[in-house]
């Protein structure tokens, strides 16, 4: 049950900030937070990551609710023999995609925002950041903790 509330309140801080943009903010607009840094930058991502298949939502569409699926299946199934680590890890990104999936059902693009000009040249969200850190957790847990938990039952 707290996966869900943590799956709720991730999709929510989410798509509340992208109302706020959709909302307050023109396409194109920007508002330098940190000059020639750190910007809020709104634009419509009508494709996925770094702005490819742009115009493609019923292709991504369909491969997104299949990972929604997947995720959520696989993370039920196994969720007695997964790690905490690997849990919070596909829970990240099955809100992730579920975030990006309620943008392209109900507005047809991705509403993007966080824009690092002086690292980074593509603008994302934070169901990009939910993705990313998941990948991260899943990375941390199969290639550190697995092994570390495996050398320790075999003293």
């Amino acid at each position: 049950m707290i996966y869900i509330v943590l799956i709720l309140i991730l999709v929510g801080a989410d798509q509340l900030s992208k109302y706020l943009i959709d909302s307050y903010m023109l396409e194109g607009e920007t508002i330098p937070l940190i000059s020639n840094f750190f910007h809020i930058t709104y634009v419509k991502n009508r494709g996925i990551a770094f702005g490819m298949f742009q115009g493609k939502l019923d292709i991504i569409s369909i491969a997104t609710i299949i990972a929604i699926v997947a995720i959520a299946y696989y993370l039920y199934r196994e969720r007695n023999k997964l790690s905490v680590v690997e849990k919070m890890g596909f829970i990240y990104i099955l809100a992730g995609a579920i975030g990006n999936m309620i943008d392209r059902a109900f507005r047809g693009y991705v509403v993007d925002m966080v824009d690092f000009r002086g690292i980074w040249s593509y603008v994302f969200n934070l169901a990009d950041v939910w993705i990313n850190m998941g990948v991260v957790f899943v990375l941390l847990d199969q290639l550190i903790l697995r092994k570390k938990r495996e050398t320790e039952e075999d003293k």
